[in-house]
C-alpha cells in the first residue's frame, strides 16, 4: 500500500513538473497583433526586428528582445516618409494600404540599415544609424521603388539589393547607398516559384538573403492556387547562382520571413499568418540542419510551442496604457502610438492641457477614413479592451469625436454635436458605408466610451459602449463584425478621433485611454 501511494504521488508531481513546463514554454503564435513582414537580426545577445505598418506614420516600427519572444518597440526609421497628397490625406488622396511595405533590416560595421519601398512616392529607401534604440535615422532615396527588396552586404565589400514578384532581380548599389549603379541590374531567378510548382497565385516575394557557412540562402513566399501560402528556400554556392529551390513549409498558411540563430546556436525560422481582423500575426518555427539544406517545422509542422520562455503578454511593448500625463522632457507620444497619415502638428497636443491628449478639428470632412489626425495602436488577440474618456465641453456643430475600432470598415463610438445638442452615437461602415446605427442624448460634459474586440476562434466581433460615471457600461448600436480588407492592409486598430463635418476649430480632451487583454462577455 506504502508503495502505491508512493507511485500516486511521484506520478503527481511528474504531471504538475510537466504542466508547469508547459506554462513556460512559448506559444505561437509569437505576437497575436499586426505584426507583418517581419526582418529580424541579432547584434550580440540582443535582437532587433523591423515590420511594416504602411501608412501609419511614424513608420517602420523597430522592435527589440532579448528572449525572441518578449518584445518591445524601440523606435522607428521615420517620422513621416514624404510630404506629398496622399501621405497628408490632402484634396481626395490617401495612402491608406500604401505608404512603405516590407522592410529589411541589417547590421554591417558597427550601423544598422533599413530598406524599405513605396508605391505612394515611387521611391526605394535606405535608412542607416549607429544607435538603433535611441538614434536618428540618416535617409537615402532613389527611384525606381523596389518591390519587397532585401539589401545584402557581403564578405568581398559588394552590397546588393535583390527584389521583384516571381522573377527575382539583383543589382549592386553604390558605394555610398544612394541607388544602383549602371549595367549590374539583371534577373537573379527566373521563377522563384517553381519549386511550389506552376499554377501559381502570388509569385514569390519577400525576399531575404542569408549566408551560412559560405552557402546563400533566399527565403521567398510563393502560393500555389487551390493551396496555401508556402515557404520556398533557393540556394547557391555564389550569389549570382545557380540557384536550386525547395518548398520549406506548407501549413497553416504560416510563411514569408527568415531565420535567426540565438548565441548558443539554436536555430528559428521567423515567418507570419494571415488571421483574420486582427492582421497578419508572427510565428516562430524550429529550424535544423541537414546536408546544407534548412528545414523547418517539426515534421514538417509548425509546432504550438517551443522551448523558448514563455511570453509575458504583449502590454505595455507592443501595446500600452497612456494616462496622457507628459514630464517636460518626455516625448509628446510613447512609441505604441501611430498616426493614420502625416499628421497635421499644428492641431494636437498633450501640453495644452496637463494630463490630456487635445485633438482640435481641421479641415471639413464627411467622415471617419477622411479625417487626419486619427492617433492609433494595434489592438490585440484573442482578446482586448479599449477604454478611453473625453471632454467633449468645446466642440462645435458638426464635429464628431470619440474612439473607433479602425478599418475600412471600421465601427466608432463618440460623441456628435449637432445644432446645439450632444448624442453618444455609435457609428458602423460594416456594408462599407458608414451608418449612424443608435444615438443616446448626452447632457453632460464627459462620457466614457469602450470598445471590446473578441478574436478567440476567428470571432472577429467588436462590442461598442458608452458609461456617464466611468463604472456602468451601456452597450450602443450593433456588433460589428471586423474584416481584414486590403483597402487597410492591416489589423483593425483602435483610434481615437475628432473630425468636423461643418467648421474647424472645435476640440476635445482625451483624459486617458487604457488597454487590457480580456473582454467582458
Amino acid at each position: 500500500m506504502k508503495y502505491l501511494i508512493l507511485v500516486l504521488i511521484m506520478t503527481v508531481a511528474i504531471f504538475q513538473s510537466n504542466a508547469k513546463t508547459e506554462n513556460e514554454l512559448c506559444k505561437n503564435p509569437l505576437i497575436h497583433a499586426d505584426v507583418p513582414d517581419m526582418s529580424m537580426i541579432r547584434v550580440g545577445d540582443t535582437y532587433y526586428m523591423s515590420s511594416t505598418t504602411m501608412h501609419m506614420n511614424p513608420g517602420v516600427p523597430i522592435m527589440k528582445s532579448k528572449d525572441l519572444v518578449n518584445w518591445e518597440i524601440v523606435n522607428y526609421a521615420y517620422e513621416t516618409l514624404g510630404d506629398v497628397d496622399a501621405l497628408n490625406l490632402e484634396n481626395g488622396k490617401s495612402a491608406y494600404g500604401r505608404g512603405s511595405w516590407a522592410s529589411n533590416l541589417r547590421y554591417h560595421e558597427e550601423t544598422y540599415y533599413v530598406s524599405t519601398f513605396s508605391s505612394t512616392t515611387g521611391k526605394t529607401y535606405i535608412f542607416s544609424t549607429k544607435d538603433i534604440e535611441h538614434g536618428t535615422w540618416k535617409r537615402q532615396s532613389f527611384e525606381p521603388s523596389y518591390h519587397d527588396n532585401t539589401i545584402f552586404f557581403d564578405d568581398d565589400g559588394n552590397v546588393y539589393m535583390i527584389w521583384g514578384n516571381g522573377k527575382l532581380f539583383i543589382a549592386e548599389l553604390k558605394e555610398d547607398l544612394s541607388g544602383v549603379k549602371e549595367g549590374t541590374q539583371k534577373v537573379l531567378i527566373e521563377n522563384a516559384s517553381a519549386p511550389a510548382g506552376d499554377n501559381i497565385m502570388l509569385g514569390a516575394e519577400g525576399a531575404q538573403l542569408f549566408k551560412v557557412d559560405g552557402k546563400y540562402y533566399m527565403f521567398v513566399i510563393t502560393w500555389p492556387r487551390g493551396g496555401m501560402r508556402t515557404v520556398v528556400i533557393h540556394r547557391a554556392d555564389d550569389i549570382h547562382g545557380p540557384w536550386e529551390g525547395r518548398v520549406a513549409l506548407q501549413d497553416k498558411g504560416v510563411a514569408q520571413g527568415g531565420m535567426i540563430d540565438t548565441p548558443e546556436g539554436r536555430w528559428f525560422s521567423y515567418l507570419f499568418r494571415d488571421n483574420g481582423a486582427v492582421g497578419r500575426i508572427p510565428y516562430l518555427v524550429p529550424l535544423k540542419w541537414e546536408n546544407g539544406w534548412p528545414v523547418l517545422g517539426v515534421d514538417g509542422k509548425v509546432p504550438e510551442t517551443l522551448d523558448l520562455p514563455a511570453s509575458k503578454g504583449l502590454i505595455p511593448g507592443i501595446v500600452a496604457s497612456d494616462d496622457f500625463k507628459r514630464k517636460r522632457k518626455e516625448a509628446d507620444l510613447p512609441l505604441v502610438w501611430q498616426w493614420n497619415h502625416n499628421p497635421d502638428n499644428s492641431l494636437w497636443s498633450v501640453r495644452e492641457r496637463k494630463g490630456y491628449l487635445r485633438l482640435i478639428t481641421g479641415k471639413v470632412v464627411d467622415e471617419l477614413e477622411e479625417a487626419r489626425n486619427t492617433l492609433t495602436q494595434r489592438t490585440i488577440g484573442p482578446e482586448c479592451t479599449g477604454i478611453t474618456s473625453i471632454d467633449v465641453s468645446n466642440m462645435k456643430d458638426g464635429d464628431i469625436a470619440g474612439l473607433t475600432a479602425f478599418q475600412s470598415k471600421y465601427g466608432q463610438v463618440g460623441v456628435k454635436y449637432e445644432n446645439g445638442e450632444k448624442f453618444v452615437v455609435m457609428i458602423s461602415a460594416e456594408t462599407g458605408e458608414p451608418v449612424e446605427l443608435e444615438r443616446v442624448p448626452l447632457e453632460q460634459d464627459e462620457v466614457h466610451l469602450k470598445i471590446e474586440c473578441d478574436y478567440r476562434n476567428r470571432a472577429d466581433i467588436a462590442y461598442f459602449y458608452y458609461s456617464l460615471d466611468g463604472k456602468n457600461w451601456t452597450e450602443i448600436g450593433e456588433p460589428l463584425n471586423m474584416q481584414y480588407t486590403l483597402e487597410h492592409f492591416m489589423g483593425c486598430r483602435f483610434g481615437l478621433y475628432n473630425y468636423t463635418t461643418q467648421t474647424p476649430g472645435g476640440f476635445v480632451d482625451f483624459d486617458y485611454f487604457k488597454i487590457d487583454n480580456q473582454i467582458s462577455k
